[in-house]
Order: C-alpha cells, then structure tokens, then sequence
C-alpha cells in the first residue's frame, strides 16, 4: 500500500486504519482485479500447474495485482468440519462435483456432481500452494475466501439449536440438489466457524489480508429491513476480523444489480455500512453495461473496483462493448466524490474475445480514453507481428461493429440458434450488421496465405469464421421454420440438409484444426486428475454436463455452451437432426409438431453425449486453411445474396 502521494493526484482511502491511500498519477490503477468467483469452475477447474502458471505470467504481463485465488478451499473446509464433528457421509453430501464448486461455495446448490474424492482435495492444495507462492513473487495480493454461512445440513444435527434458514430453490434446480442452508451471521455459531476457517486459510496460505465472501448472491434476504442487513455485514466482518484484524472485504457487487427489486437504496446503505468505511471493496462486477456506483453514490463511500464482467458461461461468441470499457473507467473515477480505487476484468469465463481483455487491460495505465480505430489497427501489426492493410481495416471493422455493442442492458450470452436446443422460438437477433462480419472474413481470408504460420492468425481466422458460420445457422433456422409452416417439403428438407450435413460437419471440421477449440482437450484435462476409472467416470461427467445440461435435467441448458469440435459433431448436430426430422414427420403425417414431445426426445439425445464416453481429438486434425477456404468459397456467395 502506498502511502505517499504525488501533489494534483486522486487520493482514495482504504485500510485498517483509514490512514492507507491510494494513489493515481492521473490515471494508473491502484487496483488491477482478475476473474469472477464463477471463472474457476467455467474455465480453469482442471488446469494443471503449468497451465497455472501460464496464466500468472499473464497477469503479470498484464499487471494484474489483485487475482482471486480460491484453488483448495474444501480441502481446508473438510477439516474445519471434522472438527466440528461432521462425519464424512455429512461433507460428501455436501461439496458438490468440481465443475460445480463455484455455486456450491456460493450456496446455490450443493451434492450435484460429487462426492469429491480425497485426491481432489491433495491434487487442489498442492496447487494452492504453487498459484499463491507464484502470484506472491510477482507482487500480487491474492484475495483468499472467507465464510459467508453456507453450512452443510449435518450442521443441524450437532447444533440444533443455531439460526438457520433453509433457502428457496436455485435456477430451476429442486431441493434435492438446491436449498441450502444459511446460518445466520448473527448467531454466535458463524463466528466460532467463521473464525475457524479463516484461521485454517491463514496458518495454510498466508495472507495479504483481503478477503473474498459474497453474502446473498442470487439469493433474497429474510428480511429488507436496513437494521438486519447491517448486523449481517458487521457479523461477517467480525468473522474476519477475529482471526485478522487488518483484514479488508472484498465483496462482488452482483447482487445490487441481479435483484434490484430487494436492494433500493436503504438497503443497499445498510449492507456497505456495517462494514467501516475502507474496510470494505466492492468489485462493481458488470460496470461496463449496469454501473452500481452511479446510483448509490460511489457505494455510499465504500471503495470500488470499475469492472468489466463481458462473459456469461465462457461462450464462444464474439462480443464487445468497446466504446463503454474505453470511456466507463475514466466516467467513473471523474464521478462526484468518487472511492474508485481501481478496475477489473471479471469474466465468468475465460478463452474467448482475447482483444477485449488486451484493451481493457492497457486502460488501467493510460490517463485517458485511447482512439480505438488508431488502437484496433495497432493490434493488428501487435498480434501478427507486422502492418498488414487489409487487417488493419478487418479490425477497424470489428471494432465499429461486433464488438460495439451499445444495446443498453445487453448480456453477453451467446443465443443463437447453433448452440441452443431447437424449437420455434429461438433468439436470432444481432447488435450488429452482419455485412460487418462478412467483409472482415473477405479480408481475414485475403490475407491468409502469407499468415498462416503465426499461430495468433489461425487462431483469429477460425473464429472468424466460425462466427460467420454461427450465423449463417441462424438463416438456415429462419428457413426451416418459415418452410415448416408454409408446409413446403422440399424447402424445408434442402435447408434441414445444408445445415445437419455440410456446414455443421464442415464448423466442426474447422474447430478441430485448432488446438483451443477441442473438446478432447477439455475431457482429459478433467480425466487427468482421475486415480482410477470411477473417478475420471465422474470428472468426465462432469465437464461434460457442465457444458450441456448443467444440472440433471437440464436446469440451465445450454448456459455453457462451446463451439467445440467434438460437441458441435456430437450433441448440437445430433439435436438439429432430430429436429429437422420431427418437422419432416409432421408434414408426413399431418400432425401438429409439440415441443413438449420433442424436448423429451432431445433430451434423450442430450443424456446420450454426456454418457457415450466417446474419445475426442486432442490434437488438431486437418489443414486450417484448406477447411477455412474450403468454407468461404462455398458459403461466403450465398451469404452475400441474404444481406
């Protein structure tokens, strides 16, 4: 923390005793955050260390210093149980599976995907030990986690007579799965377990002294009365303060925006307030499209992080909002009597759209908005190592289009009809002009043949493509639907088969030449911590549901979805054959088509791919540049004639 300041610079203040500032020279970043409590599940829940590691060097180079470091805490949390005097059966019912760890920590659902095998708990703090001790040698403050109430059920029986509420059902999940267990703050229990844990992460990992506990996420409190939501707060923060006194809480501020309708100003006050005014940062998660700070008065004088959230789910599709990052922080800190004391990328998931991060990113240094037509063409000769001038005008291209979304209150989830289960009710509207996306792929493929060595432009050319492919589908869709109901065989069986025999088999194609788009490597990088077959039964499974069902049922379909190759060929093809063959029979016979029926059959389909224990690539297969020409000269004719 730095204590001297630079005369005319902003002054923030934060810390145990409010004597700690931080400090701008115009604009540099006290604060540069990384990753959203959800990134760990969504993208790097069975990384290795070297993959690890390879991520801290990205931070670094991109001078990050505040990271989230969450890896091995149930390892540390089976302890602190056992000691409580939970049995195993208790803690087994409890952690949910590995890809499903962020929203068991967050008190959404729990036992879904599990149990977690001890070696899971040796493999995940073996690895804390490593990201911590690197993250720490490059001057970074890893934020380590803290307890917010979320209790297994076995606690009931040991302490039947502690505070606690059993919570409503969870994203379409049922009890069995969902409806956690709250101990309330207030009751003396949360502080002897709270104070447990927190000295169990202390005595284990260190500390930099912030930590990260989210109370109410995506969940309603008990009550909206101001006097209770404060007693929350300054209970979760004695927890903390307990074991550290100079801890500060680090808080996401999602659940102002996610239920707005419960947190109005009186509040949301309340909440910050009980917390010492700097003891507290609040990371303002989805600022570059629903910014919390401006009306709640700079969090009511509590310290934030401007962060550009960008991602749901770690979908593929392109997407940005280039003009809001580039201007939002500079907003935000000229904001009247703002407390921001840094920014952050906080993505659900990451390996996708990596320009955004690269700009946003560089904003933390820079003292003012940069030019982004200057800056887009810059990234051109950056990322590919030399001026070219039809890719310096394909991202100039992009930037004025796909990747300036200015829809207001627009998520980033990718809808289209690919990578969703079929019915006539799909999203197929775009921020953008196609037209936009197609002469940036004339221009990619225009430039190929002298570029095809560096990996960064096969790597942008078959996303490119792939998003010209993802919306091409969305036509093909259109056509389908429109020939359905016109009860027009022949239309609706040439379009049905365009789309299930060329470009679905040629996008898969595509996505398995490149080794980051392979769900092979996906499979075994989840089967690599497995000791035995039952165990890398279960992480298979669970990368695989993660990605398409995302519960039992289907409770969040398609929330995850990839455009992998390997799960394009095998469950989006495999669903929109199933539904271009129903809407055939119904012509056929006459009959009505019911989407109820179809989604009990596809639902079948969508059940087979997680348990078909199929091998997929994990190596890539076939020549980039023959399948993305290939493509072009076939698709790129027809899809100038629909714009």
């Amino acid at each position: 923390f730095t204590d001297a300041c630079e005369q005319g610079t902003h002054r923030r203040t934060v810390g145990a005793n409010r004597k700690t500032h931080f400090c701008y020279s115009a604009f540099v970043s006290r604060f540069r955050y990384y990753q959203n409590v959800c990134t760990v599940s969504y993208s790097s829940v069975w990384w290795d260390w070297p993959r690890w590691e390879r991520e801290i060097d990205w931070m670094a180079l991109n001078g990050i210093n505040l990271p989230l470091a969450f890896t091995g805490q149930e390892a540390l949390w089976q302890e602190v149980y056992r000691s409580l005097g939970l049995n195993q059966s208790d803690i087994e019912e409890f952690f949910s599976g590995p890809a499903f760890l962020a929203w068991n920590r967050m008190a959404n659902m729990y036992k879904f995907g599990g149990p977690l095998p001890q070696s899971w708990h040796v493999n995940q703090l073996r690895l804390q030990f490593r990201i911590l001790e690197r993250m720490r040698a490059f001057g970074m403050i890893p934020v380590l986690p803290a307890f917010s109430g979320n209790v297994p059920k076995g606690i009931l029986k040991l302490h039947p007579e502690a505070n606690v509420t059993r919570l409503g059902p969870w994203a379409h999940f049922n009890c069995s799965f969902s409806c956690s267990y709250i101990l309330d703050p207030r009751d003396p229990l949360f502080l002897q377990i709270g104070s447990l844990y927190l000295s169990q992460v202390v005595k284990q990992f260190g500390t930099d002294h912030i930590y990260n506990t989210d109370t109410f996420n995506e969940m309603t409190p008990p009550s909206s009365d101001p006097a209770y939501l404060s007693a929350i707060s300054r209970s979760v923060f004695a927890s903390m303060t307990a074991v550290d006194p100079k801890a500060i809480w680090l808080m996401q501020g999602w659940l102002f925006f996610s239920d707005a309708a419960f947190w109005k100003p009186p509040q949301i006050r309340a909440l910050l307030h009980g917390v010492p005014l700097g003891r507290m940062i609040v990371l303002d998660l989805f600022a570059e499209t629903e910014p919390v700070f401006s009306y709640t008065e700079s969090f009511y004088g509590q310290p934030f992080i401007w962060c550009m959230l960008h991602n749901f789910g770690g979908n593929n599709g392109f997407f940005g909002t280039v003009e809001s990052i580039n201007s939002g922080p500079f907003k935000a800190l000229n904001f009247k009597n703002s407390t921001m004391v840094g920014i952050g990328m906080t993505p659900e998931g990451i390996h996708q759209n990596p320009v955004i991060y690269e700009l946003m990113s560089e904003l933390a240094w820079r003292k003012e908005s940069v030019n982004l037509t200057k800056w887009a063409s810059l990234y051109a000769a950056r990322r590919y190592g030399s001026m070219h001038e039809s890719l310096s005008a394909a991202w100039k291209l992009l930037f004025s289009s796909v990747y300036n979304c200015t829809v207001p209150h627009y998520r980033n989830h990718n809808h289209s009809p690919l990578v969703r289960r079929p019915s006539f009710n799909m999203n197929t509207g775009l921020w953008y002009d196609p037209a936009d996306l197609l002469e940036t792929w004339r221009l990619f493929m225009e430039a190929a043949p002298s570029l095809m060595s560096k990996e960064t432009f096969r790597y942008d050319l078959v996303d490119v493509t792939r998003q010209v492919l993802q919306d091409l589908a969305a036509y093909f869709y259109q056509d389908i639907k429109d020939a359905f109901h016109s009860k027009k065989m022949p239309e609706l069986l040439t379009s049905g088969g365009v789309l299930i025999y060329d470009l679905f088999p040629e996008l898969n194609r595509l996505l398995n030449s490149d080794r980051n788009f392979l769900l092979g490597t996906w499979l075994e990088q989840a089967q690599s911590f497995a000791l035995d077959e039952p165990e890398a039964r279960l992480y298979d499974l669970n990368a695989r549901n993660q990605l398409t069902l995302w519960g039992p049922s289907g409770e969040i379909l398609d929330y995850a979805n990839k455009e992998w190759g390997g799960l394009v060929e095998d469950y989006y093809a495999q669903r929109w054959s199933l539904f271009v063959q129903t809407l055939v029979e119904c012509l056929n016979s006459g009959l009505p088509f019911k989407q109820d029926a179809f989604n009990q059959a596809v639902f079948r389909v969508e059940k087979g791919f997680i348990s078909n224990g199929r091998k997929y690539p994990t190596k890539p297969q076939g020549n980039t540049y023959e399948i993305a020409h290939r493509i072009f000269l076939k698709y790129y004719p027809q899809a100038l004639k629909r714009l």
